[in-house]
């Protein structure tokens, strides 16, 4: 029996298979294992279970081998790119552009055609795997073999024998090259410059075979992305071609040349470090260093708000920057004013910030242009950084929408899921609920407000909610909620009310915190505060009320502190005269008869009361709000005292002054 046989179940069968996978082995032998179990006699279950196990490991097998394939697509595109970074051979770059065509599409042979325009055709510029002396040679007329397609209408074409295709104009010069070279199945892809609408074909770049081969579309884009690298490699060989044209022309003034070539030179050095950067993943904040050191000086990025992203604030303030940036946007140039230039970063008709360059006086126009090249750059890292927050934002969206509708149902997997987007829900938390006229505007503005921090957002219920993470140094709640109302209005252009709940920590805490934010919220849209933003703490007594915790001390402590700390100090009864005073309706007579104290004593206790408290202690709101503090700091074990004038609590007590 053969020691692959699966004799005591499945086991050895599998073990093989895992053998095989380790080891890189050919599709062809995970079918043998099968094979094998079927010839030792397996049993239908254990066969069936060796079967589904060798399809399984085929399906694993394949997946590697895409993922390996991609990997070397990757990595070739990207040493394609270093060589454009790099070199300034042109031949160099195009043999390399090549040579991996061939190898990543393994064929036979790759090359690159190139127009003559003096002769109105195409000729061989570059070859690889070619073994035909006269299929180097070969030229080719526009329209003519598949080349000729190709360069004519800017498309791909692919054909798994070109000898007996008949799409394309097939001449006796052509078919004598392609058969001298053995050639049969063919993919042709054009080299293009501009535009979309505009592009040229400056060549065309294939890859062939010398058996029928069937191109998949994979295929035909990674030829198309090549190509492209060497169409820039191309254009940029012709770009210093032309300038060094410009330069002999230019022989007798050699100071301008000298100039020009400087400008050139750090042209060149730039888009090569900013092209390095952005290939990298570079942000913001490493264009601006780049863009600094070049220019000699310093930049900052502003939001659209004038808030800097980074760099030096402006010391002239948010509104002159406004207005600079106003300029620049309906100029489309640079500006300068007040000593340092302002450049609108820009997709399309939305303002995306501004970049700001300190510390330099006039800038020559090829320092201009690169000031505004480097604005274009900001723009797009600044897109690219938005969409991914948008995206993460949508996912954590769908999390919060979860965490507020049932948190009880599966708390520990709301905490997983949310460290998976990098949210940790074991941190304090601060939740706020807004509302505005208009949900979905409020909605984007709320994603741009969160825009570069650890927040989430998401629409619920008529309003949206936003988590953040809590930031003791920023002003807990209220402000948050201040903050929030203030920014989101300006994004959103309408007024935003905003409620705050929290700190808190763990789903069903924040779910709780989520309930006080909307009530909060309702609070302030029945007191006719619109448009602005609080949290319990800044609603007085309705706070209390409002407040998930009711913090009874906390309310007592902010209406009654000064006077219990001035009690407590002295050893006055201004607390008791106060509850007195309210218990016997404002009377002093009353309440000094309550007191056992001379009216005069009475008056100067609550003198004292007004110099502690202000002048609107007795105002209708204030003094609503004193009783309430009172009452509940009796409750909560304050000194006992009259209760009314006559009332059970009635009684006496030392007369303090």
């Amino acid at each position: 029996m053969n020691d692959s046989t699966p004799v005591g179940g499945a086991a050895p069968a599998l073990r093989r298979l895992l053998a095989l996978l380790a080891s890189g082995a050919p599709a062809e032998d995970f079918a043998e294992v099968s094979a094998d179990a079927r010839r030792s006699g397996a049993s239908p279950a254990v066969l069936a279970e060796v079967e589904e196990a060798a399809r399984l490991a085929l399906q694993v097998h394949r997946t590697l081998g895409q993922h390996r394939r991609r990997e070397a697509e990757l990595t070739a595109l990207f040493d394609t790119a270093g060589d454009l970074a790099a070199s300034r051979d042109l031949d160099e770059v195009l043999k390399a552009i090549v040579r991996r065509a061939r190898l990543l599409l393994g064929t036979d042979t790759a090359y690159l055609t190139l127009p003559d325009e003096e002769a109105g055709d195409t000729y061989m510029r570059v070859t690889d795997g070619s073994v035909s002396a006269l299929f180097q040679t070969l030229r080719l007329g526009l329209g003519v073999g598949l080349g000729g397609l190709v360069a004519q209408t800017a498309r791909p074409y692919a054909t798994p024998d070109y000898r007996t295709d008949s799409r394309f104009h097939h001449t006796g010069t052509i078919d004598a090259g392609v058969l001298d070279e053995g050639l049969v199945a063919i993919l042709g892809v054009p080299l293009l410059l501009g535009s979309r609408d505009g592009s040229k074909v400056i060549g065309v770049l294939f890859a062939a075979d010398r058996t029928p081969r069937a191109f998949s579309p994979e295929e035909v884009a990674l030829l198309c992305s090549l190509a492209a690298h060497a169409a820039i490699a191309i254009d940029t060989a012709k770009a210093l071609a032309e300038t060094r044209a410009a330069l002999a022309d230019l022989n007798a003034a050699h100071a301008v040349i000298r100039e020009h070539s400087a400008a050139m030179q750090r042209a060149e050095e730039a888009h090569d470090r900013l092209a390095d950067l952005v290939l990298r993943g570079g942000e913001v904040p490493q264009v601006a260093a780049a863009v600094a050191s070049l220019l000699d000086g310093a930049i900052a990025v502003h939001d659209p708000d004038g808030h800097p992203l980074t760099g030096p604030s402006d010391p002239a303030g948010t509104g002159e920057l406004a207005a600079a940036v106003a300029d620049s946007r309906a100029s489309g140039r640079a500006v300068r004013r007040g000593g340092r230039w302002v450049c609108a970063v820009l997709a399309g008709q939305e303002t995306l910030g501004s970049l700001v360059l300190h510390g330099r006086g006039e800038l020559d126009d090829p320092d201009r242009r690169l000031f505004e090249r480097a604005a274009v750059v900001t723009a797009l890292l600044l897109l690219l950084r938005r969409s991914v927050a948008e995206a993460e934002n949508r996912v954590r969206g769908e999390l919060l929408t979860d965490l507020l509708t049932a948190p009880e149902r599966d708390p520990a997997g709301l905490v997983l899921r949310a460290r998976r987007l990098g949210l940790d829900l074991m941190r304090p938390h601060v939740v706020l609920a807004a509302a505005c006229a208009d949900r979905a505007r409020l909605a984007g503005a709320a994603v741009r407000h969160l825009f570069g921090s650890r927040g989430v957002s998401a629409e619920h219920g008529e309003g949206v909610v936003l988590l953040l993470p809590e930031d003791p140094a920023a002003g807990g709640p209220s402000a948050a909620a201040r903050s929030a109302a203030d920014r989101l209005a300006r994004l959103a252009g309408l007024p935003v009310t905003v409620g705050a709940g929290g700190p808190a920590t763990g789903p069903a805490a924040l779910a709780s915190a989520h309930a006080e934010a909307q009530r909060c919220l309702r609070a302030l849209r029945t007191l006719g505060r619109e448009g602005d933003g609080a949290a319990a703490d800044d609603l007085g007594f309705l706070g209390v009320l409002l407040g998930d915790g009711h913090d009874v001390d906390g309310f007592v402590e902010s209406a009654l502190g000064p006077l219990l700390a001035y009690d407590a100090r002295r050893g006055t009864e201004l607390v008791r005269t106060l509850r007195a005073y309210f218990d016997c309706g404002g009377s002093l007579t009353r309440a000094k008869d309550v007191l056992h104290v001379h009216v005069n004593t009475v008056v100067q206790r609550l003198d004292r009361v007004q110099a502690l408290l202000g002048r609107d202690w007795n105002g209708p709101e204030r003094a609503l709000e004193l009783q309430l503090a009172l009452r509940l700091h009796l409750l909560a074990g304050g000194a006992a005292g009259p209760g009314g004038c006559g009332g059970p609590e009635g009684g006496g007590g030392p007369p303090a002054g």
